[in-house]
């Protein structure tokens, strides 16, 4: 819907956003003549010339006239977003094929005199390029479009929402190259220094701001229950985001760092930032998806509105205290330990709870399945929810976890909830979105979408399958002893055991990979206008659900 809307500009938000950008500039050109590292003085060049080119676009944003025709809504960024997640997606699915065939195949993917793309520094760029880049563009993009939808307001702020987008963008680059380069923290999930954090802290402030201006200017007085997954995502985040990096720098030219913490305490506080990046990256954020696109692509509303706030308040609360059980059996106090797995198993129920709400909301309308694809994928995404957060529970058991951790059973896990849950989720969003947001009557190809869930799926099982296999069969060939109580077997048999399971799980993400491209193409072909020649008549094909 579009009208000539009066948009009166007071030029403060451009004003803002500029000294913001004016004054990390001013550092990133003293750093970059002072500091005596090779590697930080490149940063330091790309976040000066990031800034210098986020003034010019300031300065273009502000000469706009002020009363012109737009959109009620601010999808632009919303398209931005769609765009960044899809590119995200394919390379960090890539870069994970890449290190599992160097798993499988150590001798043909080393590569020596390219010390960038060993498995060391790949591995840190994979994570990140799936959880934060790819599932981040998810989470901004789907908010940003779910928050305007569901309080019938503008996006706030104005220039301030594409600094967001932007500025996250800006840590992206900071935090991929840095890992190519050697420039790490050594925490998992939280591998970039402190200047590419202190920046990321800057632009999650604005984030929250943007979404809290939205609903605070909203038409609708209600506020929409995904809206408070996403608050408690982003604030959440926030949280755990300073605590776990609280640092202090060498030198303040200087791109490396010493922590605050130290031993058992800096564990603790990974594990609980780690386990949390998890809790409310990984699922409030993505449960917000769940509550807005499953009832808007089967037409239905939410099947108990009050169990999605039962829901919420049990997920926030009990999920904050289950990070110890990633620290049994190690120098953190027993307590500690046994408050993390109870509030872990306690999780299953909260969790289980949004499972049901998500999968009842099809109660009347289960024949769609056989008819969207879309929804089909968004559906297996709640199921692969509840198989991953009743796994989880099981394995935080300490007597479970003797058996389970440091083994391939935790990456089955993991990915089990990647691949499936957000992964599904994610794909399902950005397929109902794009037709909504470029105005198109229906996807390019309900058959592609048939495709890609079909080659995913059996990617995904191949992958967990293997793992599961794999890892328990590590955890008892470590544990299994001879008559005279030695180790029966070295760990050099336990890697040579596991090889064939290792090319499994290359198989299964290839495939997921494949799929990925397959769905590259057919939101390209979407978003160009496109129908499959063979579609154009499609007997019971769904059209695309207007967004308003």
């Amino acid at each position: 819907m579009t009208a000539a809307v009066k948009t009166p500009r007071t030029g403060f938000d451009a004003l803002s956003v500029g000294v913001v950008l004016a004054a990390v500039g001013a550092y990133a050109l003293v750093a970059a003549a002072r500091t005596h590292e090779a590697m930080f003085q490149i940063h330091m060049y790309v976040l000066l010339a990031a800034m210098a080119l986020g003034v010019v676009g300031v300065i273009v944003s502000g000469a706009k006239p002020k009363s012109a025709a737009q959109s009620t809504y601010n999808d632009e960024i919303v398209k931005a977003g769609v765009i960044a997640a899809m590119f995200f997606g394919v390379v960090g699915m890539l870069v994970g094929v890449v290190i599992a065939l160097q798993l499988a195949f150590p001798s043909q993917f080393y590569f020596p005199e390219l010390g960038f793309l060993n498995f060391g520094r790949l591995r840190p760029l994979h994570t990140s390029a799936v959880i934060f880049a790819f599932g981040g563009n998810v989470l901004i993009a789907t908010s940003f479009y779910v928050v305007q939808r569901t309080t019938k307001a503008r996006l706030a702020g104005g220039v301030w929402a594409w600094f967001v987008f932007w500025g996250y963008q800006l840590f992206l680059a900071l935090a991929a190259s840095g890992y190519l380069m050697g420039i790490t923290e050594g925490k998992e999930y939280a591998e970039p220094e402190w200047y590419a954090d202190l920046w990321l802290t800057i632009v999650w402030v604005a984030y929250l701001g943007v979404f809290l201006g939205t609903i605070w200017k909203r038409k609708e007085p209600h506020i929409y229950v995904a809206n408070w997954f996403y608050l408690a995502f982003i604030v959440t985040i926030a949280m755990l985001h300073i605590v776990n990096n609280l640092a202090l720098p060498v030198d303040a030219f200087a791109g490396t760092s010493v922590s605050l913490m130290a031993g058992v305490q800096s564990a603790l506080t990974q594990w609980w930032y780690g386990h949390n990046a998890v809790g409310f990256f990984l699922t409030a954020g993505f449960l917000a998806i769940m509550y807005y696109f499953i009832p808007k692509q089967a037409n239905r509303p939410v099947y108990s509105y009050r169990l999605s706030i039962v829901h919420f308040w049990a997920l926030i609360f009990i999920y904050i205290w289950a990070g110890p059980h990633h620290l049994h059996y190690t120098a953190l106090p027993q307590w500690a330990q046994t408050l993390g797995m109870t509030f872990s198993v306690m999780l299953w129920m909260p969790s289980w709870g949004g499972m049901v709400n998500g999968l009842m909301t099809l109660s009347g309308a289960w024949d769609k399945l056989r008819t969207d694809p879309v929804l089909r994928m968004l559906v297996v995404s709640v199921a692969f929810y509840g198989m991953s957060t009743f796994e989880g529970p099981v394995m935080s058991i300490r007597a479970v976890n003797a058996l389970s951790h440091y083994t391939d059973w935790t990456i089955g896990h993991v990915h089990s909830g990647a691949l499936g849950w957000v992964g599904f989720v994610s794909f399902g969003a950005l397929y109902a979105l794009t037709p909504w947001l470029w105005k198109r009557e229906r996807l390019y190809s309900l058959r592609l979408v048939d495709l890609h869930f079909w080659i995913a799926t059996v990617g995904i099982l191949l992958y967990i399958a293997a793992m599961w296999v794999a890892g328990i069969m590590q955890g008892l060939m470590w544990r299994a002893y001879n008559d005279l109580g030695f180790l029966q077997y070295s760990f050099v048999e336990t890697v040579q055991a596991m090889h064939p399971y290792y090319i499994i799980r290359a198989l299964g993400g290839v495939l997921y990979l494949i799929g990925a491209l397959v769905m590259a193409y057919n939101l390209w072909r979407t978003a160009r206008g496109d129908v499959a020649i063979q579609e154009r008549t499609p007997a019971s094909a769904p059209a695309a659900v207007p967004a308003e």
